[in-house]
């Protein structure tokens, strides 16, 4: 049994035990974070010795005790002495030579360590997993909307019916929504950035022995492959992470949007779309018929447990001064939320792949209103060719419809005032008026035009993520080598 698996039952969060990512343990667990944190301190050691502040022998002590550290000799000594930050200074400490011990956090304070360490892990995970699940989900969609480019549905608003549109074109909205949130998530995640400033972020202490502080600081964090903020206090100002975790959120909106979409589609009456069940999953404990859209429900139900904690990012802009620690103990749940996020992604990716559309059921559907879909085409075409009171006559044309349980397109032909209007209509106006079916706009069209568009825009992003991670593996390589 994995050791990430011993004893999750034990756990509180249903994060741990039930919605875990594996993929993203080297980025998010505790485990994980003791590992940044640590890294940081190594990159402080190396460029003392670039800057011959310290020997390579005594850099590589220090390097080599950071790649040693574990999370559990950290809390063991932070018991002891009540400080996380210099509870990893001094296990760092106590695995080097007295000669190496004086430089191990030479001129560091905890959140030129913990931020820059948080940056590190949030833009590692995003780039390596939560994006390109976030590519893998927009190509399924994409190839749901082309497929389904032509599929007649009836368009709802209100959750009535309204005028028709295709499934197609249902979906490459939310491609394009989609789509819009992975190019903002790409840019505010390289937006991330760390700080080496010191205390209060002036510098006071790197500037004793270095003339170019902001260029000691900007070696260290090329380093690690990240850039300096502008200006600090002690702690990185927090718009470039609320920025992240807004997109992340907002991000995942989308997806619950989506989800409640797909979830109402599935509604007995409308059985429009389906989930593939497992040929032994059961839908109720109690009626055996049920097949319940467990997944989509899942996804709105972890949107709404995640998406309330973007208020705390905002509160989290408040710190007094040059910095409290009003933000110390809430910023230590923002893994959960990119947890949360990405688990919800993986799961709209499998129910996505698999989705059961009814073609069928979708006509069924649409014929139920198909004799008052024509009411708006019929509308705009009579005020086109001068009547003075369209909207007002068509209007009481579709309540004369139903009360009568007559078609509305038998009472328009049988309406001696209209006929003069009707024979000014082109072939295929007539065409629409008397076949709903066909008044569904340029849906196939603006399909083929969306997933055109990101077609093109996610190869330049999958491709950028790409080299983004090659290089910051290579850099990571790089540094275990010396």
């Amino acid at each position: 049994m994995s050791q990430y698996l011993e004893g999750r039952f034990s756990s509180f969060s249903p994060t741990d035990y039930r919605y875990s990512v594996e993929d993203l343990r080297p980025y998010l667990t505790e485990e994980a974070f003791v590992k940044y944190k640590a890294k940081v301190e190594g990159a402080l050691a190396k460029i003392l010795a670039k800057r011959g502040f310290v020997s390579e022998q005594i850099a590589n002590e220090i390097i080599q005790a950071t790649c040693a550290i574990t999370a559990e000799e950290i809390y063991e000594e932070e018991k002891r002495i009540k400080h996380d930050i210099r509870a990893l200074v001094n296990c760092i400490r106590n695995k080097v030579s007295d000669e190496a011990k004086p430089y191990v956090h030479l001129f560091a304070t905890s959140y030129d360590i913990v931020d820059t360490a948080n940056a590190l892990r949030y833009r590692d995970a995003t780039l390596k997993v939560i994006l390109p699940d976030m590519l893998k989900l927009e190509k399924i969609w994409m190839e749901l909307a082309l497929r389904h480019k032509d599929s007649l549905q009836i368009g709802r608003t209100h959750g009535q019916h309204a005028e028709p549109i295709t499934f197609g074109f249902a979906l490459a909205l939310y491609v394009d929504r989609w789509g819009d949130r992975i190019l903002k998530l790409k840019e505010v995640t390289e937006n991330l950035v760390g700080k080496f400033s010191g205390a209060v972020g002036a510098y006071n202490a790197s500037s004793l022995f270095f003339d170019d502080p902001e260029e000691f600081e900007r070696e260290i964090l090329y380093e690690l492959g990240l850039k300096p903020v502008r200006i600090s206090t002690q702690i990185v100002p927090p718009e470039p992470l609320a920025d992240f975790i807004h997109i992340i959120t907002s991000s995942f909106g989308v997806l619950a949007n989506f989800a409640d979409d797909m979830r109402h589609l599935q509604r007995s009456e409308i059985a429009e779309i389906g989930e593939t069940l497992e040929a032994s999953q059961v839908g109720s404990s109690t009626m055996p018929q049920k097949r319940n859209p467990i997944n989509f429900e899942n996804v709105k139900s972890m949107w709404k447990a995640f998406m309330p904690r973007m208020v705390t990012i905002y509160m989290d802009q408040i710190s007094e001064h040059q910095r409290d620690l009003t933000n110390s103990c809430s910023q230590r749940y923002l893994p959960e939320l990119l947890v949360g996020f990405s688990s919800s992604i993986r799961r709209m990716v499998n129910v996505s792949a698999r989705l059961q559309v009814d073609k069928a059921n979708m006509l069924k559907n649409f014929r139920m209103s198909k004799s008052l879909i024509i009411a708006e085409p019929l509308y705009i075409l009579l005020a086109s060719l001068g009547h003075l009171d369209a909207h007002e006559y068509v209007r009481k044309l579709t309540m004369g419809s139903l009360k009568n349980n007559k078609p509305l397109g038998d009472m328009v032909t049988q309406d001696p005032n209209l006929k003069p209007y009707l024979e000014k209509l082109s072939n295929l106006q007539k065409e629409i008026i008397f076949a709903p079916a066909k008044y569904i706009g340029i849906s196939p069209q603006k399909v083929e035009k969306i997933i055109s568009l990101w077609q093109d825009k996610l190869k330049e992003i999958a491709e950028h993520v790409t080299e983004k991670n090659r290089r910051v593996k290579m850099e990571q390589d790089n540094a275990e080598s010396k």
